[in-house]
């Protein structure tokens, strides 16, 4: 079975047991009352602003992780290479829950303290990946790029970029997943996420919601994750 496969399967099989029906009769197996759950209808609706927030979240993270990751890669960047690694490791030593309840008298509750926190935690990752795959390119290949008179900037589009991209694809799926994990706690910031139902599961002692919340979430995460491999499998499938 190949990986996206099965972990589409996966994620099929959490998103089943996030069904009102099915999760109340797990609710009820483990011996918890099952009280009222969530509707399929608002199980989707709050799938869809999980999913933009996390969507808008990783696509902040990939701009500043793959293009920082790349400056510290430069040879008149090499000196604050330290200094932006440092300030990445120290972002994400920050819980997300503790970046949230900062920034909330700043940036307000909602969206913004969410996609800060999101930005915060998984930046490091993608930085970390991108300066690693870049800096792993043999230099022996930059050297013939450079006999052939490619410039600085074609060496980095035609060789190290395209050299290095599937272990920069490996550190956007570890971003993907931070994404999904931590757009939950946006829940805490008033941010309508699958976290609402956790939060709100927790607050009322409903166990049928927090199961609800709990397994769409890890299902969002393991369909999202098996639709990037597909499709890094396809374009790879179709490259010339």
């Amino acid at each position: 079975m190949s990986a996206p496969l099965g972990f589409a399967l996966t994620g099929l099989a959490l998103a089943g047991a996030s069904h009102p029906t099915v999760a109340r009769w797990i609710t009820e197996a483990l011996g918890e009352p099952a009280r009222r759950p969530l509707s399929v209808e608002r199980l989707l609706d709050l799938t869809r602003a999980h999913l933009a927030l996390a969507g808008v979240g990783l696509a902040l993270v990939a701009v500043l992780g793959i293009g920082l990751g790349i400056l510290v890669t430069r040879r008149f960047a090499e000196p604050w290479r330290p200094a932006i690694d440092g300030l990445a490791a120290a972002a994400q030593a920050v819980p997300p829950v503790v970046v949230v309840a900062l920034a909330l008298p700043v940036l307000g509750f909602g969206g913004p303290p969410t996609l800060l926190a999101l930005v915060a935690y998984g930046i490091m990752p993608v930085l970390r990946g991108t300066a690693g795959a870049i800096t792993g390119v043999p230099p022996e290949v930059r050297e013939a790029g450079r006999a052939i008179g490619l410039t600085r900037l074609q060496i980095l589009a035609r060789i190290e970029l395209p050299l290095a991209a599937s272990a920069i694809v490996e550190t956007l799926r570890t971003a993907l997943v931070l994404a999904i994990a931590t757009a939950a706690v946006g829940a805490l910031a008033g941010a309508s996420t699958l976290g609402t139902p956790i939060v709100a599961g927790l607050q009322n002692q409903n166990t049928v919601a927090m199961l609800q919340g709990t397994a769409a979430t890890a299902a969002l995460a393991f369909l999202a994750d098996a639709a990037l491999l597909a499709g890094v499998a396809g374009w790879r499938a179709i490259r010339p």
